[in-house]
């Protein structure tokens, strides 16, 4: 799984790193802080951003474990320069299919960015579930969790953040996808599971000067909408129109919600 280029990984990896909570990112810290070396497994892990996230915040022997199904952006993670203390190893692996696989072996914590959205109610049972049964601490970074403000604001903006989230919830490859119901729902199975959950907001905040990310966004949104046919084509861009002009005048901006979350076994926190 991921179905997401490496230019569009690239280009949002910035605000991702800005968005993240540092009280999440402290809670990760302290629960690792004493080990003298920290085994960490990475699911989804697209071209390793959260490997550059954490790294400076861990003890610094560090061996990750970085498992996706996409070779060509397995290709960008063994390319990543690091310290001689920090080993990463990519692990082409199909997570829907062969999750207990990426989970064998010796792990202190295991972390995702950007992928509970992605998955359904019972494969996220399923990742609990497994992850509880070892004990193991678990660290997932920027859920979507359906909140989105645009300015300026547009008639047609109510409609297209509708069917954002419901394309959100068509199936990513496991199943129907939680998409905006995401956080909620980790957190919850985690603390039924008896694991304590710290969890933070973790926004972009997106302003005029980043005409770049604006403009993908805005142009994947429009295609969102026309796809599950929420918008007419020439809705969906009229609006595309609009939008890409107040980010031609330095007038737009946006706010995308997302959630940071830590689950700790109760008693090691």
């Amino acid at each position: 799984m991921s179905g997401f280029s490496a230019d569009w990984l690239t280009l949002r990896e910035p605000y991702d790193l800005r968005a993240r909570s540092g009280e999440v990112i402290a809670a990760v810290a302290a629960s690792v802080a004493a080990l003298p070396s920290v085994h960490i497994v990475d699911l989804a892990c697209g071209t390793g951003a959260t490997v550059r996230a954490l790294t400076a915040h861990l003890p610094s022997r560090q061996t990750w474990r970085l498992a996706d199904n996409d070779l060509g952006l397995l290709g960008r993670v063994n390319a990543m320069t690091l310290t001689d203390n920090v080993k990463v190893t990519a692990i082409p692996l199909d997570l829907n299919r062969d999750l207990e696989a990426a989970l064998d072996g010796a792990i202190d914590l295991i972390t995702t960015s950007a992928f509970l959205d992605l998955v359904s109610k019972d494969w996220l049972d399923r990742l609990a579930t497994e992850i509880a049964a070892r004990s193991i601490p678990f660290y997932a970074a920027l859920t979507y969790d359906g909140r989105i403000d645009i300015s300026p604001n547009d008639p047609a903006d109510g409609s297209i953040v509708a069917a954002i989230n419901k394309h959100q919830a068509i199936d990513k490859g496991f199943g129907p996808a939680l998409g905006p119901e995401a956080a909620a729902y980790a957190i919850g199975a985690f603390e039924r599971l008896g694991y304590a959950v710290t969890h933070r907001r973790s926004d972009w905040m997106i302003g005029p000067n980043d005409r770049d990310i604006q403009l993908e966004i805005f142009a994947g949104w429009a295609g969102a909408a026309r796809e599950i046919g929420a918008l007419s084509l020439a809705e969906a861009a009229s609006w595309l129109t609009r939008r890409r002009a107040s980010v031609a005048a330095g007038t737009s901006s946006l706010r995308v919600g997302h959630v940071d979350l830590f689950a700790v076994p109760t008693g090691r926190r």
